[in-house]
């Protein structure tokens, strides 16, 4: 028996979709040699996260560990698993391989932080493999939602991985790589240790359906349409602008890309060879001389961005271009859970305008870029692992993907975020827990999910706020009472007399009959006045405001 091990640990997108990052080690337990699979983000919203400009893993342990890591490999250039490149960049100090689309996308991210670009190495695909310490890697083709996504085939002393990263069996996907069972089964020959597994779509019980299958509805459905046509899909999906261009151009329409992310994949493509012909495309200014009836706009904000392009049509105008009675807004594209508020909102707006809004109730106009369940079974069935551990979803994904597995009696587990696998043996085991969280990039800075930023802040947003000002004399007498500004909080009280009055004049009383050991120390003064404010506005407003008290002494 090897006292080496091959060990798995997820740090991100393991119980959750968004965020991915995974760990992969071979050598002496405490001393493996390390690779990195994908660093995404995940995305705020105003309940949990108000302010906060994105959601990345927490990779303190990875951290600690810099001299062990051996390379970061990336499977495509969603941002779930792609977003923190260049922010975790000089953390980790490693080598980063990706296919030639993925690269010119992290070459960008890297650039617009003043990063060096040449930090991203291109590679091709598979049967090429790239050596980090006692791994090969290569990159096998295989469909999704945007081009050059790759499964890795991932060998150590220990055997063969394959990590599936996204994906979907589309044999006709319009743009990029059509999924080849005989290149899989070809891998899979020598015999799969473990499968590491997309789980998004286990509950979908019906076959995958192919992005061809979308041009001839769309097509009709432009054709069709009076007014102006304007569609919106992720920016990232470059096989359906490519298809909803097309329909446009057939109907005889200008294109029009709004959206800067949407501009940037169609050039990445276009560079990178992905995308060999696109429709001619207009600016919005040319559009300004062009009948409406001509006029097709391709545009980002599919999950109810409030900045993107699509909101920003639906509140008015947008670089010159409205929107008006007779038009047809297409989303060509699934709402993520937990953007179903946003979405909802622009195509109320949209509807308010006497915009047609059309939506993929129908399924007529967008397809998923995940395995449904069905095909997860066939991918199970091609490469016949020893086990499976399945990511990329929520717990509930993970733990319906397990046990679809085990019923084809194949070795499973759920693996969540922190737990360490070892896959060493004939059944995975779990061999450690890591502590793991969240990093918040807010604003220009990186903190930490429980540093208490962001929960104050949303104390402040439940509660208002209030600040409490004193002076205090040579003598530590109180000079005039107490100052109380409000924020957020409301102007009348329940006595329908001024807040700040009744709090400055109960804030006075609480002055007045303090002792000399509690107007001498700080500590008991504030802790004193933030009581009393509490107390008071909960008497006259039914509200515990956040307080912040400010004492300044004389001499």
């Amino acid at each position: 028996m090897s006292s080496k091990r091959l060990i798995y640990l997820p740090l991100g997108g393991a119980g959750e979709i968004g965020m991915n990052a995974y760990v992969y080690g071979y050598g002496k337990p405490g001393e493996e040699r390390l690779i990195l699979v994908d660093l995404g983000v995940a995305f705020p919203d105003m309940d949990g996260t108000p302010g906060v400009d994105l959601i990345m893993p927490d990779i303190a342990w990875l951290k600690e560990r810099t001299d062990r890591l051996d390379a970061v490999f990336i499977t495509h250039a969603h941002e779930d698993h792609i977003g923190a490149i260049a922010h975790f960049w000089r953390d980790l100090g490693a080598p980063v391989y990706a296919r030639a689309f993925t690269a010119n996308i992290a070459r960008g991210k890297m650039a617009e932080f003043g990063l060096p670009e040449d930090a991203i190495t291109t590679v091709s695909a598979w049967p090429e493999v790239t050596t980090a310490g006692p791994f090969t890697v290569g990159f096998l083709p295989i469909s999704h939602s945007i081009p050059e996504s790759a499964g890795l085939v991932i060998d150590s002393p220990a055997g063969r991985v394959v990590h599936t990263g996204d994906f979907k069996l589309d044999p006709a996907p319009v743009v990029g790589e059509a999924f080849d069972p005989n290149l899989w089964a070809e891998v899979a020959k020598p015999g799969v240790r473990a499968l590491i597994c997309d789980s998004t779509n286990v509950f979908s019980p019906k076959p995958g359906r192919s992005e061809s299958d979308l041009g001839t509805p769309l097509e009709e459905l432009v054709l069709e349409a009076r007014g102006m046509v304007v569609a919106t899909t992720f920016a990232s999906n470059v096989a359906r602008l490519k298809t909803l261009a097309e329909a446009g151009d057939r109907a005889g329409r200008s294109i029009i890309l709004l959206g800067r992310a949407m501009r940037r994949m169609v050039e990445a493509a276009i560079e990178t060879g992905v995308l060999r012909s696109f429709p001619k495309v207009v600016s919005p200014e040319e559009a300004q001389d062009i009948p409406r009836d001509n006029l097709m706009l391709l545009v980002t904000g599919s999950q109810g961005e409030r900045r993107a392009a699509s909101a920003q049509l639906a509140r008015g105008k947008y670089r010159g271009l409205e929107l008006k009675e007779g038009d047809t807004f297409l989303f060509s594209s699934k709402t993520i859970p937990g953007n179903e508020r946003g979405v909802i909102r622009i195509m109320n707006q949209l509807s308010e305008k006497g915009v047609d809004v059309v939506d993929d109730h129908s399924g007529l106009y967008h397809v998923s870029g995940h395995a449904n369940r069905p095909d997860l079974q066939r991918m199970h069935e091609i490469m016949k692992p020893k086990m499976l551990i399945p990511m990329h979803g929520e717990h509930r994904h993970l733990r319906e993907h397990a046990r679809l597995a085990e019923s084809r009696g194949i070795a499973s587990i759920v693996a969540v975020n922190g737990m360490m696998l070892d896959l060493s043996g004939k059944t995975p085991k779990v061999a450690d827990y890591i502590e793991t969280g969240r990093t918040y990039l807010d604003g220009s800075v990186k903190i930490g999910a429980l540093d208490g930023v962001v929960r104050d802040r949303i104390r402040m947003a439940l509660n208002g706020m209030l600040v409490v000002s004193v002076i205090l004399d040579e003598d530590d007498d109180p000079i005039d009472g107490a100052w109380v500004d409000i924020k957020g909080l409301a102007e009348l009280g329940g006595s329908n007399a001024s807040l700040v009055e009744i709090l400055e004049e109960d804030l006075g009383q609480f002055l007045a009959r303090a002792n000399r050991a509690t107007l001498t120390d700080d500590d008991k003064l504030e802790e004193g006045l933030r009581r009393v404010a509490r107390q008071s506005a909960q008497n006259e407003i039914g509200k515990k405001p956040e307080v912040t008290v400010v004492i300044s002494r004389l001499g």
